[in-house]
């Protein structure tokens, strides 16, 4: 969340983001993010210890009790909260609020145990440290910002999902409908397929709209391309591993496509301008 934070921070400001609100900014937000990923911890604390990707979570192990964990949550939102509220500005404290909402509330109470495509709806919320960052420099909800969380909102499902095949047998065990248990894992995968067409074209808007050039464009295609790659190898293939090592790659994937951005936003003009 931080690293998408930052991007947005970066990509906001034609210099150097101003250092208070690059330390103070991301601190709240990482305060708010704690605070309901904590929620969350205590929430699922019952199918978390039943989940080898989540049984050594310390509310799952018991290390912290729920009373301690329930303290964490309200200090650390609250905290977070007023930081941003106080020393960035009202929008950006408003926008984690809802964030916190939308995702320890709603996501984890609700969506995760009523739909399939729990994922799809809740990436809403996880999409949005991005925007997080853009409004902290510009206190503004601007174009930029909203293709920021666009790209991270369609790189979520085939994310999540290529893990959820992988884990497949514990979500049945705990009974939480992700789509390969609800709809069977050739289905997922060519969603998995299908989103990650959307998410290439999402990931050009930087450049159509002038916010990118080249260099991120062709980083764009060929991180697409190795995703494509991915998708059709856990459809046509049998690699047990496909689906996992696509998990890993989408995490690559992430990581590779905001570094274009940054190197695209700070060093491409200065080449132009050597030129």
């Amino acid at each position: 969340m931080l690293l998408c934070s930052l991007v947005g921070m970066f990509l906001a400001s034609e210099a150097f983001v101003p250092l208070d609100i690059l330390i103070l900014g991301n601190l709240g937000i990482a305060l708010v993010a704690g605070s309901a990923a904590a929620l969350n911890h205590l929430i699922d604390s019952r199918i978390d210890a039943k989940m080898d990707r989540t049984k050594n979570r310390p509310v799952a192990q018991g290390r912290v009790k729920p009373l301690h964990g329930a303290v964490f949550v309200g200090v650390s939102g609250t905290a977070g909260i007023c930081i941003l509220a106080f020393y960035i500005n009202p929008l950006t404290a408003w926008l984690n609020f809802a964030s916190w909402l939308g995702y320890g509330v709603i996501y984890s109470i609700y969506l995760k145990r009523m739909t399939p495509q729990n994922i799809v709806i809740g990436g809403l919320f996880g999409a949005a440290p991005p925007l997080f960052g853009w409004t902290a420099v510009t206190g503004s909800i601007d174009g930029g910002g909203l293709i920021l969380v666009l790209i991270i909102f369609a790189w979520t499902p085939p994310h999540f999902w290529a893990l959820a095949i992988d884990r497949k047998k514990e979500y049945q065990e705990v009974n939480v409908p992700m789509l390969p248990v609800t709809h069977g894992e050739k289905y997922t995968k060519f969603h998995i397929l299908l989103y990650t067409v959307v998410l290439i074209i999402c990931s050009v808007l930087p450049y159509v709209i002038g916010m990118s050039n080249l260099l991120y464009l062709s980083a764009a295609l060929a991180l697409g391309a190795g995703f494509i790659y991915w998708a059709l190898l856990m459809i046509f293939s049998q690699t047990p591993n496909a689906p996992f090592d696509t998990f890993r790659y989408s995490i690559f994937y992430l990581a590779a496509l905001f570094a274009a951005l940054l190197l695209d936003h700070y060093f491409l003009p200065v080449t132009y301008m050597i030129g």
